[in-house]
């Protein structure tokens, strides 16, 4: 792990939607990325997190992920694809991305959620492009 690289993304989304849900970095291997989502704050009237939560998780680990990859350019994610395995309460919600390709400028990530007990709670799918900063 990458304490640097870590404490970097730390700043990251000041003042973006990250900041708003609660965002942690836990985590940057070689191939992943870990971080982690509170279920307080985050959930819908009936008192389960979000799906929205988790997809938006799901974007944000794919995004980054695919920024470091090549952090001279932008990421952003183009397709995103999440399945909902299991009704999360309290706690936090994990998410793990792990690259399926990637490529100059098309990637594929593999993201899986978790609840503090370590069950799946959601599996997703996210395809991001890179392209050149603007001018």
């Amino acid at each position: 792990m990458s304490e640097d690289r870590l404490e970097a993304l730390h700043g990251l989304g000041s003042g973006a939607l990250m900041d708003k849900l609660g965002i942690e970095w836990l985590e940057i291997g070689d191939r992943r990325l870990v971080a982690r989502l509170p279920v307080e704050g985050n959930t819908q009237p009936f008192g389960l997190f979000h799906g929205g939560a988790s997809a938006a998780l799901a974007e944000t680990l794919a995004s980054v992920a695919a920024w470091l990859v090549d952090p001279d350019r932008i990421s952003m994610g183009i397709e995103l694809k999440v399945n909902h395995l299991r009704a999360v309460r309290s706690g936090y919600v994990t998410g793990v991305v792990t690259p399926l390709h990637v490529g100059r400028t098309i990637q594929v990530w593999e993201i899986r959620m978790y609840d503090d007990d370590e069950r799946p709670s959601a599996f997703a799918t996210c395809t991001t492009t890179t392209r050149d900063r603007p001018a």
